[in-house]
């Protein structure tokens, strides 16, 4: 036991000494090393933030000087052993109402100024675009439901090369990028000078979204809607993360939003209508075996890998897909079922949000891939009939 603790002793410290190692940069739009305060604002909201923190700390540091500066006066000049004499008194009606009335009138203001920026921070009216975000475990998914880009939909994973380093232990000579778990595959993209209201809700646990840069977060809790907003003017690309504790993948659950030009947001909106418009395919088409697995190859490594491992392994409390009985059963549904609703509370999400197609694909991929040479092929319509 004493040698195992000594390698274990080891090992973290090897493991410390080579993350030392990596230099990261600061990142824009996104956490800075050795930072100590906010964010850089780049929207009113965050800058009023801002101001009314440093307002705050100034009125802060202004009060404790003058309390704790009175008392040691008081305790140096005031103290026995140089022959000071006591005042002998009980009460005293002026200095009651002196620090009744200034105390009360510092609150006052604190509280108008904090009530103005809470107020202007829950304006989400006359928004120029409206986003939901549905946290799931352990990604987010958007969708498009008023202004330009009406009817997008998309799911944004962290990005798989940065998570497959995470797995990795960062082998050596490896270069830690500067967004490292930050990137994603799919990024929020917004016009710049627009007000963009964001909806949160969630599919399973309480997620939370937050990018400090804009000065919003806002709790995203299953079966309740809540929202937020903002607008910013200064095109760039900006980070944030779930913020509230939502299990084992908690720190794999980044955001990122793309602020880009109106010209390049219509452009990136006709790209995105076009690959939704190719993505609807026909759920009673017949699909060869070659061609579902090359769709479901890709479904996998963009929705599944994170957990299930690209080996099919799965890591943890997390099951392999890899010689699972459910995989490999020859009665399809119990697949289908579960992938369209998930198993264990949550523990797995609910896939309904993909496509008839692309679940199809990807069942049919795992029941083929690895060791699970099953030779069963699933089409579009078993999965539509199963959501009935």
């Amino acid at each position: 036991m004493k040698n195992l603790s000594m390698k274990n002793f080891l090992y973290l410290l090897s493991t410390l000494l080579a993350t030392s190692a990596h230099a990261v940069s600061d990142l824009p739009g996104g956490p800075a090393v050795n930072q100590l305060s906010f964010h850089p604002p780049v929207t009113q909201l965050s800058f009023d933030q801002h101001s009314l923190h440093n307002g705050m700390m100034i009125a802060c540091i202004v009060i404790f000087i003058a309390v704790f500066g009175v008392m040691f006066y008081s305790i140096l000049k005031h103290r026995k052993s140089v022959g000071h004499k006591p005042a002998n008194f009980h009460e005293s009606v002026t200095v009651e109402i002196i620090w009744t009335i200034v105390p009360f009138v510092i609150v006052i203001i604190m509280g108008l100024a904090a009530t103005k920026t809470l107020v202007y921070s829950k304006d989400t009216t006359n928004a120029d675009v409206t986003i939901k975000a549905t946290g799931y475990q352990w990604k987010w998914g958007y969708d498009y439901i008023k202004g330009e880009g009406e009817g997008i939909g998309f799911i944004s994973t962290l990005d798989a090369a940065q998570r497959a380093m995470s797995d990795s232990g960062f082998p050596k000579g490896s270069v830690i990028p500067d967004d490292y778990l930050f990137k994603v595959d799919n990024p929020m993209v917004v016009p710049v000078g627009k007000k963009i209201r964001i909806i949160t809700t969630a599919n399973d646990v309480i997620h939370a979204f937050a990018i400090p840069s804009f000065g919003i977060k806002q709790d995203a809790i299953p079966g309740f809607v809540r929202d937020t907003w903002f607008k910013t003017d200064v095109i760039g690309v900006y980070h944030g993360q779930c913020q509230e504790l939502c299990g084992k993948e908690h720190a794999y659950m980044p955001i990122e939003v793309r602020v880009v030009s109106a010209a390049d947001y219509t452009a990136w909106v006709a790209a995105q209508q076009k690959l939704a418009a190719a993505k609807q395919d026909d759920p009673t088409k017949v699909w060869t075996m070659d061609d579902i697995m090359k769709r479901g190859e890709k479904v996998y490594a963009s929705n599944c890998a994170a957990c299930h491992q690209a080996s099919g392994k799965g890591a943890g409390p997390i099951k392999p897909l890899d010689g699972s009985a459910v995989v490999r059963s020859a009665d399809k549904s119990q697949q289908i079922l579960t992938v369209l609703n998930g198993r264990l509370n949550g523990a797995m999400p609910s896939w309904k949000a993909l496509s008839d197609t692309d679940i199809a694909a990807v069942i049919t991929y795992t029941k083929n891939n690895w060791s699970n040479k099953t030779g069963q092929l699933v089409q579009p319509s078993e999965v539509l009939a199963a959501r009935k």
